[in-house]
């Protein structure tokens, strides 16, 4: 083979490279113009109100004027001079408790009860999971009326069986608690279809070796379907733990906080002091510090895993 021919050669496998390489180039530039409008929109309302945040909890603010950096005089002030931190944080961690094992739990039941395969079955899978994907703020309108002392639903059933019912929302012993049934009331359908989802895929053939090994139903639910399902359950902790210690839209429309900030949980507390006081720098400080307590426990859940979850 002649040096021209194999000139040749090379010139027109550098071309196809070249080809090759324009041909990717376009490919990423198509990509990333389908993807840009949802870029733009994370970049916009995310990443840069993040940073405003940060930058935000240093300073002293009201939102409108211009901000007086301040240092860490918000997280000094919030652990040592605010009372109401400290006591939002504790309903908040009051309200968190009482509500996750109440709707995991709840939600297992009711997981079990539609995974048999009745007559009707998706009807009630629907009712169930309808709560959760309803307006928060009609839910919490219908069940403050619900929970009216004199002529509400909840005291009307109450007096039906003999027993004078309690003034709910406006007793400081027992508003919280009736938020709490309201919240595991709307938030039952979540746990409940991820549960399902999970029983409807557990393997058959370990049941059917547990029923000619003689386990009864008991024994089959605590030593096959419980372990099975510690993965959903991590996952439902996890979100749960979230979604519960941001905790705002029921506590807004029930209670405002009250009585006498029996209710008022961090993030109501969060959204006082920013549009209510006008103090954005702090309420920023408040924040971080929420997503500080998040981010912790979130990794202490994860770490934990081992000791409990098992994968198949």
């Amino acid at each position: 083979m002649s040096m021209a021919t194999i000139t040749m050669a090379r010139d027109r496998g550098g071309v196809q490279v070249a080809d090759v390489r324009r041909a990717r180039r376009r490919q990423n530039l198509t990509g990333w113009l389908f993807i840009s409008p949802i870029v733009v929109g994370v970049v916009a309302f995310q990443f840069f109100p993040i940073l405003v945040s940060m930058a935000a909890s240093l300073t002293d603010w009201n939102g409108i004027a211009a901000p007086k950096f301040v240092g860490l005089r918000n997280f000094t002030e919030m652990f040592g001079d605010d009372p109401l931190f400290l006591q939002t944080f504790k309903n908040t961690v009051y309200f968190t408790l009482a509500s996750i094992p109440l709707t995991i739990g709840i939600g297992l039941v009711l997981a079990l009860l539609c995974a048999r395969p009745i007559r009707g079955v998706a009807f009630f899978r629907t009712a169930y999971f309808a709560p959760y994907v309803t307006n928060v703020v009609a839910i919490g309108f219908v069940w403050f009326w619900f929970f009216q002392p004199d002529n509400g639903v909840i005291n009307g059933l109450l007096d039906q069986l003999g027993i004078h019912g309690p003034q709910w929302l406006s007793s400081s012993s027992w508003a919280m608690p009736a938020v709490i049934m309201v919240s595991v009331w709307q938030g039952i359908g979540y746990p409940m279809i991820i549960l399902l989802a999970g029983l409807q895929g557990l393997p058959a053939e370990y049941f059917e070796s547990a029923r000619i090994d003689g386990a009864g139903a008991w024994q089959r639910l605590r030593y096959i379907t419980l372990p099975l399902l510690t993965p959903h359950f991590l996952f439902l902790l996890i979100t749960q733990f979230i979604t519960s210690f941001q905790v705002f839209g029921l506590i807004y429309v029930m209670t405002k906080g009250g009585p006498g900030h029996a209710t008022s949980v961090y993030i109501f507390n969060i959204y006082q002091n920013a549009f209510s006081y006008g103090k954005v720098g702090y309420a920023s400080a408040m924040a971080w510090i929420l997503f500080a307590v998040i981010a912790a426990v979130t990794y202490l859940q994860w770490k934990l895993q081992k000791r409990w979850v098992f994968y198949t």
